[in-house]
């Protein structure tokens, strides 16, 4: 016979706050694993040390203390590893999160900084401090043997700007897009078009094309007009990274205007590569250079036979091509190319740019929540990308070194492996009685419950946190 047990409702009511707390009754978190060898691993470089030294003299003598550096850029750290791409979405998850707060190492009496203090140092610190602060990270790597430098590959993305298609206006007469249609439609004649005259005549028009001769937007001057890749046509900005591809690892990173071809910006982040390599302690020389087509250019290939680095960038698509009116260096580096691309090592490298390099966009851009920019004007955005682009080394580090993955691939792994391990423990079980019929059941429910929680974390990482402003 089962005995009863007899329980009341428990009903949640309104708490007076306790005047004083002891600390020993103060909730503290366990932290996580990734965090907390994080700041084992920052704490033996020195790191706080470092970018406390490297921001000194940006800031006044005396007077209230402010944030200290090295709690910001944990805190832009946090942004790429959480997948935040705002800073009001950064200062809300380490406001709520005791681990995170363990990680800052701000106790819970007190305040975590607000989205407007990390403007404020944002705008205080230039750009030369986030570059700094990379190439300290890359030497982390080079301390543990993960920078070998002698291939790097170099591809490029859009990142979508905080600007908006329909509020660009004319350079010359500063027209938004329904004055210069008025006006062209006062030109054929309609004195006062409605709207839909408007439309109509947008409609039937054949140089519909914007260009960024003539367009700009005003809120954001730097940003340019650009197809997107998936095709939409939308303001953004160019970034680019240098990838080991051996290690993987991001060696420099560029944002720039989204109107620079490829052959304009590649040697620009190609020299930021090499001297980031001998400024993170790596004494081998640059031998190879991996890019895709759209980087294929004689001057470029002539200007890196010279410097001594073996080039294998694929050509596009040309009937012919004519060679007397060029000098005899660019015929020679041309052709030099060409072979080592149609080589089986030309053939190997290609596919290593193309897996390792989109590697790591969609580490940054897609699940480090580094797409879209919340922020305005070029500078700003190149810093916020460096960052990211450190943090995602860090990444690697710890990956590669000892073993601990992101806070959120963890989450989705764990529930992939549980998955796993409840449909081998279904397949152990007879089914011959009814007992074991029954749990078979109960272990196939927990076992879709534990795939739609795989999803849902996989899900989640792709998943863009919109807010209103670019604070």
């Amino acid at each position: 016979m089962k005995r009863l047990i007899f329980m009341s409702l428990g009903k949640r009511k309104p708490k007076q706050d306790e005047l004083f707390i002891p600390t020993v009754k103060l909730a503290t978190g366990p932290g996580h694993p990734f965090y907390a060898k994080l700041n084992e691993v920052l704490a033996a470089a020195g790191f706080d040390a470092f970018v406390e030294k490297l921001c000194a003299p940006f800031y006044k003598e005396g007077g209230r203390p402010g944030i200290p550096p090295g709690v910001y850029f944990r805190m832009l750290f946090i942004g790429y590893f959480e997948g935040l791409d705002s800073q009001r979405g950064i200062a809300w998850r380490c406001a709520d999160s005791l681990a995170l707060r363990t990680f800052l190492g701000i106790a819970i009496t007190e305040a975590t900084p607000v989205h407007a203090s990390m403007t404020i140092i944002r705008q205080r610190l230039p750009e030369s401090v986030f570059d700094k602060v990379f190439v300290f990270v890359l030497s982390l790597l080079d301390d543990k043997g993960l920078l070998r430098g002698k291939t790097i590959g170099i591809d490029a993305t859009t990142l979508e700007a905080n600007a908006a298609m329909k509020s660009i206006v004319r350079k010359d007469t500063g027209e938004d897009w329904k004055q210069y249609l008025r006006g062209l439609a006062q030109a054929e004649g309609i004195e006062n078009p409605t709207e839909e005259d408007l439309r109509r005549l947008d409609r039937g028009r054949k140089d519909k094309k914007v260009s960024n001769e003539q367009w700009e937007s005003p809120s954001d001057p730097d940003s340019r007009i650009a197809k997107m890749k998936d095709g939409r046509t939308h303001l953004a900005y160019k970034a680019e990274h240098a990838v080991d591809l051996v290690s993987e690892a991001i060696v420099a990173t560029t944002v720039t205007f989204a109107d620079k071809s490829d052959p304009q910006s590649g040697p620009v982040t190609l020299s930021l590569a090499a001297a980031n390599l001998v400024l993170a302690g790596n004494e081998t020389e640059l031998v190879e250079m991996v890019m895709d087509k759209g980087y294929h250019d004689n001057g470029l290939l002539t200007r890196l036979a010279e410097q001594g680095v073996r080039a294998y960038i694929p050509e596009r698509r040309q009937k012919s091509r004519c060679w007397t009116d060029k000098p005899v260096a660019q015929e020679k580096a041309f052709r030099a190319n060409r072979r080592r691309v149609r080589g089986q090592k030309g053939r190997k490298l290609n596919r290593w740019r193309s897996e390792r390099c989109e590697r790591t966009f969609a580490h940054v851009c897609e699940t480090g929540g580094g797409r879209r920019a919340w922020l305005r004007g070029q500078t700003n955005v190149s810093k916020t990308h460096t960052l990211k682009c450190a943090a995602y080394n860090l990444g690697l580090l710890l990956r590669k070194v000892w073993g601990y993955c992101k806070p959120r691939n963890a989450a989705a792994g764990a529930a992939l492996f549980l998955v796993f391990m409840l449909l081998l423990a279904t397949a152990a079980i007879k089914v011959g009685d009814r007992i074991s019929l029954r749990m078979v059941v109960y272990l196939l429910l927990l076992a879709v419950a534990a795939a739609f929680e795989g999803i849902r974390q996989v899900l989640n990482s792709r998943k863009r946190h919109a807010f209103l402003t670019g604070c």
